[in-house]
């Protein structure tokens, strides 16, 4: 059947299964709504900004584990999606963005809103293109959504000229191609299986990738026959069940002092998913000494890229662990394996009593249910890493590798438009500045997203870096602005709330989950509210702060 361009791209959305596109319509990309607009079986959530979409797209992608889309326009539109692109380049999230742009007569020459798209987001995706014939655009976007959602997930950019959005030619609809899963010979994991059998302290490192790959089962499995404690990064958080007695925590420079401990006192350590990053590997040369290390990653270029590694297997983590636990011996119950939860008991009695914030995360985890858990960056990042219990994958989306504040209130949208689950962002003032006009879209579509607003009227993190290695010179970190965020929430149309004492947590916090509309929390909180554990960048994991004096 022959169809525009346009429709063909609309066609192609629908073989892919996408039921929801986040984005923003502009002169590049108006085929593309009216065909949208005709077919109207997809839903199109309509953001404030273009980065704002590409983050709820990422949100979805995280939550629900399937490829999110965004459409902008040309010129500034196209580049407002570079932020959004790199958070989810840097933390392996299947994306498709597709963007419009001039007419092919038009190309460059400087037209009103061209701009060089695919050249100036080629670092920061998988793989891109520009579309200058209708007759390549199917097979195109059916290869940017395989690209996406295979080996080491990403996002990728399509850029579809003006010309080819118009022109008609044949469309025959195709199944979409399910990504495969190799399976590992039994000879790739004998040194891995024979290096763990071996050893008498041995220590999982789960990141990120034990997530995307949908290796919990495996994981769970693994730990328990070997009787091996099991630390989490940010990106791993939820790979294993917090309230597993194995389950030490989060490991790296704001994890957990248990995790510390076993990370120190293992002999080998097993990672699954993990890239070493400078946040976990403080220091390389001494993270991996005196013990034996091996990796797992889908992807060669990590494989012992930051630390040394005695074996390494390159393949999908829930393969290999499919492959591995059958080469294994169940182990009796270690020593090393019985430590954690006297770990995690010693860490709880040598904690001071906790501050505002994580009284006010504490009551929130138990009222939010199954609410998905979504997170800015900064303090309030860390407190929840540290203090929430994430017993599932997917439950928390947060930006890890690139750490990008005012990531999460489009991150939220996208999560509860997913799952269909109530959304739990957690931000702090400095972070929900930067994309606030996002909470006119959570009001708009009438979401259920109930934001804790960790409101210390300064820039956190940057604030306590400056206390410990500036001499407490607090340059442009205490920026006291003098927005009531209770009113400017009711200005948008969602219900405004605050906390200011420990009395008014459990009340107001009832009410705001009470409600299945957008609500914002404004949580005031001391500025000198610390992150505790802490471990200084290029330090070892036994010079590790706990004590709130020392950093003051």
């Amino acid at each position: 059947m022959k169809k525009i361009g346009a429709e063909i791209l609309v066609s192609c959305l629908k073989e892919q299964n996408v039921d929801t596109v986040f984005g923003y319509p502009g002169g590049a990309v108006l085929d593309i709504y009216d065909a949208l607009y005709r077919d109207g079986t997809i839903r199109h959530v309509t953001t404030s900004h273009e980065q704002g979409a590409a983050h709820a797209a990422d949100g979805y992608a995280r939550a629900t584990g399937r490829v999110g889309v965004v459409i902008a326009t040309s010129g500034p539109g196209a580049t407002n999606l570079v932020t959004g692109i790199a958070t989810a380049f840097m933390d392996s999230v299947p994306l498709v963005a597709v963007t419009g742009n001039v007419g092919i007569s038009f190309l460059g020459r400087d037209s009103f809103q061209e701009i060089d798209i695919t050249g100036i987001t080629m670092p920061i995706t998988k793989h891109n293109f520009i579309v200058k014939d209708v007759k390549e655009l199917a097979d195109t976007m059916r290869r940017a959504f395989a690209i996406a959602n295979s080996g080491r997930k990403g996002p990728v950019l399509v850029d579809i000229l003006k010309n080819v959005q118009i022109a008609e030619t044949d469309y025959e609809p195709v199944a979409p191609v399910c990504p495969t899963r190799k399976p590992l010979p039994v000879e790739a994991l004998l040194p891995a299986a024979e290096l763990l059998q071996k050893s008498e302290r041995p220590l999982l490192l789960v990141g990120g990738g034990a997530i995307s790959s949908g290796a919990e089962t495996e994981v769970l499995a693994l730990a328990e026959k070997l009787q091996a404690p099991v630390v989490c990064t940010l990106m791993g958080l939820g790979a294993f069940p917090a309230s597993h007695p194995l389950f030490g925590g989060m490991i790296g420079m704001h994890g957990s002092e248990t995790a510390a401990k076993l990370t120190l006192q293992s002999d080998c350590i097993f990672a699954l998913g993990s890239r070493f990053s400078d946040r976990v590997a403080l220091n390389r040369d001494q993270f991996s000494s005196g013990k034996t290390m091996i990796q797992i990653d889908i992807d060669d270029a990590e494989i012992g890229k930051n630390v040394r590694v005695e074996y390494s297997v390159l393949g999908d983590i829930k393969e290999a662990l499919k492959t591995l636990l059958p080469l294994l011996s169940s182990v009796g119950e270690r020593e090393f394996a019985r430590s954690v939860p006297l770990l995690r008991a010693s860490e709880r009695e040598r904690t001071l009593p906790p501050e505002l914030s994580r009284k006010i995360l504490a009551t929130a985890a138990k009222l939010a249910g199954d609410a998905v858990v979504v997170t800015d960056v900064g303090q309030h990042q860390m407190w929840t890493a540290q203090c929430y219990p994430f017993d599932r994958p997917r439950q928390l989306c947060t930006s890890g590798g690139l750490g990008t504040m005012g990531f999460g209130l489009g991150a939220a949208i996208g999560a509860t438009i997913g799952t269909g689950k109530h959304a739990l962002l957690v931000t702090g003032d400095g972070s929900f500045n930067m994309n606030l006009n996002e909470l006119s879209t959570a009001v708009t579509q009438n979401l259920p997203i109930t934001i804790l607003l960790m409101n210390n009227r300064a820039l956190g993190m940057v604030r306590q870096w400056q206390k410990v290695f500036y001499e407490r010179r607090f340059s442009q970190t205490d920026v006291r602005k003098q927005t009531d965020y209770v009113l400017f929430a009711q200005s948008f149309g969602a219900k405004g709330l605050r906390i200011e004492r420990e009395e008014d947590i459990v009340p107001v916090l009832e009410e705001a989950f009470s409600v299945s509309s957008p609500v914002l929390v404004d949580c005031r909180i001391s500025e000198d509210e610390n992150v505790l554990p802490m471990i200084k960048p290029g330090q070892t994991y036994d010079k590790i702060i706990i004590d709130r004096e020392e950093i003051k």
